[in-house]
């Protein structure tokens, strides 16, 4: 039986603009624009309850409210729906429990790291989870539970991270590794978007973390870093000697949808592995690519 406390809160920053995908989401949070049939934050929720959490912490923005309305039960649709003889299964995912969903607004765009410490007081002192929706995440069982099946073995402080090729480290952040034991690898530092020539390993991180809420109070202290902003790497990276710190290289799939070119990728990869839509989706692409 497991001695850690256990992952029942997990926080989503969900405040940003989405400037990469305008005019689209002028009107529409980027975490509402879908891949195929479902928006890109029910993916996130749908990983998240497989892990086996309870509470689902929006930390939110203007314009926003949409996110948090698509978990709510919309009477009217549902009214209708029955009335059609419309089977209403196809809702099922979008309906949380009384009391498990949770909004508070970040008044002031000040980076990750201050949406998370936005969500403090919701957090409580219990260990939580972050889930950055832009980073799709498909694999089975899910990257959250692949990481809480790690963190129950070995508790403290867990990130994700996959392998990418030694000339894409530049683009993110990157682990300093310790020992290493099957996906399980133990960090020793952290590194913002090294030179090639410098990057302590390949390993970067992919947007999934589990931490203990001994960062609040770092994210607390902690002065604006790159970009003006107060950077969660930074919160984290000051942990590490002081508290357990590992990374689970996740065994699945990453897609980069806080891109286009990713979220396109995304929708095709996902659309060709579903029996409904496969051959359809391959005949579209091969005449596309004919012409």
């Amino acid at each position: 039986m497991s001695r850690q406390k256990p992952i029942r809160k997990a926080v989503f920053p969900v405040a940003g603009l989405g400037t990469r995908f305008l005019p689209a989401t002028k009107a529409i949070p980027k975490e509402m624009l879908p891949v195929i049939d479902r928006p890109l934050i029910q993916y996130a929720v749908d990983e998240a309850r497989e892990a086996g959490i309870e509470q689902l912490i929006f930390v939110t923005g203007r314009g926003k409210t949409a996110i948090v309305e698509h978990f709510d039960m919309a009477f009217e649709l549902e009214t209708t729906m029955k009335e059609r003889d419309k089977a209403l299964k196809v809702l099922e995912p979008t309906r949380i429990q009384p009391g498990n969903l949770v909004a508070v607004r970040q008044q002031v765009p000040l980076g990750l790291g201050h949406a998370v410490w936005c969500a403090r007081a919701i957090v409580g002192d219990e260990p939580f989870a972050i889930f950055l929706p832009d980073e799709l995440m498909i694999g089975e069982p899910g990257c959250m539970k692949q990481m809480v099946e790690a963190y129950e073995q070995v508790g403290g402080n867990i990130i994700s991270v996959l392998e990418v090729p030694e000339d894409e480290v530049s683009s993110y952040g990157v682990i300093a590794p310790g020992k290493r034991e099957g996906a399980l690898t133990e960090v020793k530092g952290l590194v913002e978007k090294p030179k090639r020539a410098e990057a302590p390993s390949n390993l970067i991180i992919s947007g999934r973390y589990i931490l203990q809420p001994e960062v609040m109070r770092v994210l607390e202290s902690q002065e604006k870093g790159a970009g003006g902003e107060i950077q969660l790497t930074d919160a984290m990276a000051q942990m590490i000697g002081q508290q357990p710190f590992h990374a689970v290289t996740f065994a699945g799939r990453r897609f980069d949808c806080g891109s286009k070119t990713g979220f396109i990728e995304a929708t095709l990869a996902l659309a060709l592995e579903r029996p409904d839509l496969a051959d359809d989706v391959r005949a579209i692409a091969r005449r596309l690519l004919a012409e």
